[in-house]
């Protein structure tokens, strides 16, 4: 990988997670549903056992790390952008946090954790091959039969919603950002990259990691914002308890915002 190139890149997150409020997204109703469902699949493998340790990659501003920690289980929370990992450290000065790059976990030994979420990392990765290797991180420092949960930002949402209802998809065909197949090409100082089932499914191959369910982390959610922001409270909860018997559906998978993969070394 170019160094230069990747040095930009850190530069180009430093800048936008300094004025992003990621903390603030995961409260909203939309970031609410993500993050109900998130925390469902992973208390799913966890299964109550606060033995388990999870890494956390990508941690953020540390919103699952905290909450995990705080439910009892070890957890070790790994963050590229200074920033954010200051907004870790301020909140619980107590949890172990390091910054670094979901590329190089070299710090962490061989099968150390039971769970590695990585919840952020691959939105911000352009090449198969930086993907490939952020599973083969993943995949080293997991213990065996142990689990690994990647949320990846999806194309046909960006297409949808950046290209169609705001108005931008014949300047992105334009610009080269959209192929005939109405896959986003993300430009060099672009910070999103997005990807399709397919493209989960071949990284899942190439790792040899072998898929247990691939979830709709916000199935329509991200759509409707302002109607989501209108129900009552009970409407919402309601929303929510529809929104977990339809997130492993086939049909809902490709158009959501984030698609959460679990899969098991």
């Amino acid at each position: 990988m170019n160094f230069q190139r990747t040095n930009t890149k850190i530069s180009l997150l430093d800048d936008y997670y300094e004025h992003f409020d990621e903390d603030h997204r995961l409260t909203t109703r939309h970031g609410t549903v993500e993050f109900v469902t998130n925390l469902k699949y992973i208390d799913e493998v966890l299964n109550n056992d606060k033995t388990k340790k999870i890494l956390d990659v990508g941690a953020g501003t540390g919103r699952y790390s905290i909450y995990y920690k705080k439910q009892g289980y070890k957890v070790t929370a790994l963050e590229l952008v200074q920033h954010n990992l200051d907004q870790i450290i301020k909140k619980d000065k107590d949890l172990e946090a390091y910054q670094g790059n979901a590329l190089d976990l070299s710090r962490f030994d061989d099968e150390s954790f039971d769970v590695v979420l990585i919840f952020g990392p691959m939105y911000h990765l352009f090449s198969e091959e930086d993907r490939l290797k952020v599973l083969e991180e993943a995949k080293r420092v997991v213990k065996k039969d142990g689990y690994i949960l990647t949320s990846y930002y999806m194309n046909e949402y960006a297409v949808i919603s950046y290209g169609f209802i705001k108005g931008n998809i014949l300047a992105a065909k334009e610009e080269g950002r959209v192929d005939d197949s109405y896959h986003y090409l993300p430009k060099e100082d672009d910070l999103y990259s997005m990807v399709r089932i397919e493209d989960i499914d071949r990284l899942n191959e190439k790792s040899s990691l072998k898929r247990i369910k691939l979830i709709s982390s916000d199935t329509l959610a991200d759509y409707f914002r302002v109607d989501l922001n209108k129900m009552t409270k009970e409407v919402f909860e309601e929303y929510i308890k529809y929104h977990l018997t339809i997130c492993e559906r086939r049909e809902m998978l490709g158009f959501s915002a984030h698609l959460l993969d679990i899969v098991q070394k």
